[in-house]
């Protein structure tokens, strides 16, 4: 069975995202394209991240933030299946336009012989010099 650690995308990405063209969230939001070097418009951001924390962590509304490919890579090494051992994980796609406006990736997260079997995990990785402390539902992170 495929378990989702997401709640299905609702009225938050709609309202970010209504009006936005493909993965930009215009100037009011931003001072430039985060996948070109730019920055998040901090009193933006700080509101969506406030508005994200109210949905889990890894989830559509709330992907895991992380700094580029190598990034996300960090973090899911980090995860540990209940039984302690770290889970595998494939990429598995992308949404052009997440909570944030970028793209972001999707991850099909497994524990062999342990909870959870089968997670999918979304996470965004424009977010520079982030590194995620707190695991998904259901893992515990080792320590970086």
């Amino acid at each position: 069975m495929f378990r989702v650690s997401a709640i299905a995308a609702g009225g938050l990405a709609a309202l970010l995202l209504s009006g936005c063209g493909g993965n930009s969230l215009g100037p009011a939001r931003r001072s430039a394209d985060v996948r070109m070097g730019g920055q998040y418009l901090q009193p933006w951001l700080d509101a969506a991240l406030k508005q994200a924390a109210r949905y889990p962590l890894g989830s559509p509304q709330n992907p895991v933030r992380a700094d580029m490919p190598a990034g996300e890579r960090a973090y899911l090494n980090r995860l540990r299946c209940r039984n302690g051992n770290p889970p595998t994980y494939e990429r598995v796609g992308e949404t052009k336009a997440g909570v944030f406006g970028s793209f972001v990736d999707h991850f099909d997260v497994r524990c062999q012989n342990s909870a959870p079997l089968r997670t999918l995990i979304v996470m965004d990785m424009y977010f520079p010099g982030h590194v995620e402390t707190q695991p998904v539902d259901g893992f515990t992170l080792a320590p970086h």
